[in-house]
């Protein structure tokens, strides 16, 4: 059998290092899987929701609807319907567990195959848009031991396919936006493209809405951000076409759950998930006074069931959650300066990277080993890219496709302002309301680019360095 060089290694193709790379996250994952097994047992570092997610499932697969067995988080009684959990997450364990049994190592395994594929893949997607192919590989390369992914694509949780169906949605438009670039000897998009993108954007945009309905803010990005490009491109007509297709797809899916919301609940709800209220109101509740605590310590001495008013606790699931909505904005608007200065302690909470006391040894490794290690690199790669958008100011470098698989490209300035939009408003909305490290995993996929494009000036930096150190007379010229 013949050895690995390095110099065989380095002359491999970028699709055969993409091809290995999503082998090896596969792998890791599979093993992490293996590793929690086939029970629920362990759920440390912040995967508590598994524990709802597989009961929900049982109660589902056992032809009970979704509702628990007993009473349950956040506030759901003994047989009366929940929606506060994710739809289609919820129906693949349960379908999962209608065919097998109940075997959570089997969703674990399924998980991890499609995660270990699936978030690698478009994550070099994405940075092989917004920057150039080689960017996009090391993009991916790091996703594949990104430690946060590996953990939560082998937990019983939606983490994994909600960033999956971001990603999507995020690749789609890029696409949508590429159709449109004026390149010679190619052809406009035809009607039949038109259809295909909207069918796709609108079950991405569908899927990451029902995983997680928090994902609205980033379609409204997305939304502007398109009729922004199409407007330069002249295509405005075509795109808000595509768009309004994608919307039709997008309602076909979430429509029959709205339709189930309200027979289940006597009330017409504008969301799939009753959750918006509840997490609202805790997050601004005066207990907290100006210090977030992104779980409620013991010291509070009440519970967050504790916290409910007695004279809303007799209402059904959704109309607390609209009720406790009105009383969180009640909050802010008695207290705006308090509810400002909460808002602000909530950030270094958001982007917590180092070790704490009061955190599970897991969580402080897999903190440290992702965003701990890799932002340094995240904000360098910004650096550059706000660097070279400034000087491409006043360019028209549009949605331009590679023109050379594997040549290195500038960055396309959209696609990057896209990024950095999406990482803003996402970050924006949950500064503003509840703060969590696992909340923030969509951004850290959006920002792996940069840090990709960071490794890369480096790496030609050092190149460069060796080059000089060989060839003495090269520095002169």
């Amino acid at each position: 059998m013949k050895a690995v060089t390095p110099s065989k290694l380095a002359a491999l193709t970028p699709g055969w290092w993409l091809l290995i790379l999503l082998v090896v996250g596969i792998s890791l994952r599979i093993a992490v899987a293996l590793y929690l097994g086939d029970t629920i047992d362990d759920i440390r570092g912040g995967t508590q929701d598994q524990v709802t997610y597989d009961a929900l499932a049982q109660r589902v697969a056992g032809g009970h609807g979704f509702t628990f067995g007993s009473a349950w988080w956040p506030a759901t009684r003994a047989g009366e319907p929940t929606a506060h959990w994710s739809y289609p997450y919820t129906l693949f364990l349960a379908g999962i567990y209608g065919t097998v049994g109940h075997h959570p190592l089997v969703a674990r395994l399924i998980q991890a195959v499609v995660a270990g594929l699936l978030v690698p893949y478009l994550i070099y997607r994405v940075g092989f848009r917004a920057f150039n192919r080689r960017v996009g590989v090391l993009a991916a390369a790091i996703a594949v031991v990104y430690f946060y992914f590996v953990h939560y694509a082998a937990s019983l949780m939606t983490e994994s396919f909600y960033i999956i169906a971001m990603l999507w949605a995020v690749d789609v438009a890029m696409r949508l936006a590429q159709d449109g670039a004026a390149i010679e000897g190619m052809a406009r998009p035809t009607s039949s493209l038109v259809w295909k993108r909207g069918l796709e954007l609108g079950v991405a945009v569908g899927m990451a809405l029902l995983l997680r309905q928090v994902f609205v803010v980033m379609l409204l990005v997305l939304v502007v951000w398109l009729l922004w490009v199409a407007r330069c491109q002249e295509r405005l007509r075509q795109v808000s076409l595509t768009l309004a297709l994608a919307a039709g797809v997008c309602a076909l899916l979430i429509v029959p759950w709205l339709v189930r919301n309200c027979l289940a609940f006597d009330l017409v709800t504008f969301m799939p998930n009753t959750n918006s209220g509840f997490a609202f109101f805790w997050a601004n509740h005066p207990i907290y006074g100006t210090r977030f605590e992104a779980v409620l310590s013991p010291e509070s001495g009440v519970s967050y069931q504790e916290l409910i008013p007695l004279e809303l606790r007799h209402l059904n699931e959704a109309a607390m959650d609209r009720a406790l909505l009105s009383r969180g904005l009640d909050f802010v608007f008695e207290d705006p300066g308090r509810y400002l200065l909460l808002s602000l302690s909530r950030i270094p909470v958001y982007f917590k990277f180092w070790p704490t006391s009061d955190s599970t040894l897991l969580s402080n490794v897999a903190r440290v080993l992702s965003f701990g290690l890799f932002l340094p690199f995240m904000l360098y790669g910004l650096f550059l890219a706000l660097r070279r958008l400034w000087e491409q100011r006043g360019t028209r470098e549009i949605a331009t496709p590679p023109v050379m698989p594997g040549v290195a490209q500038h960055l396309r300035p959209e696609f990057v302002l896209l990024l950095l939009l999406l990482t803003v408003s996402y970050s924006l909305v949950h500064i503003l309301s509840w703060a969590h490290v696992r909340y923030r995993l969509p951004v850290d996929a959006l920002l792996i680019p940069f840090a990709a494009c960071a490794i890369d000036s480096l790496l030609d930096g050092l190149r460069l360095f060796a080059a000089k150190r060989s060839h003495p007379a090269c520095s002169q010229f």
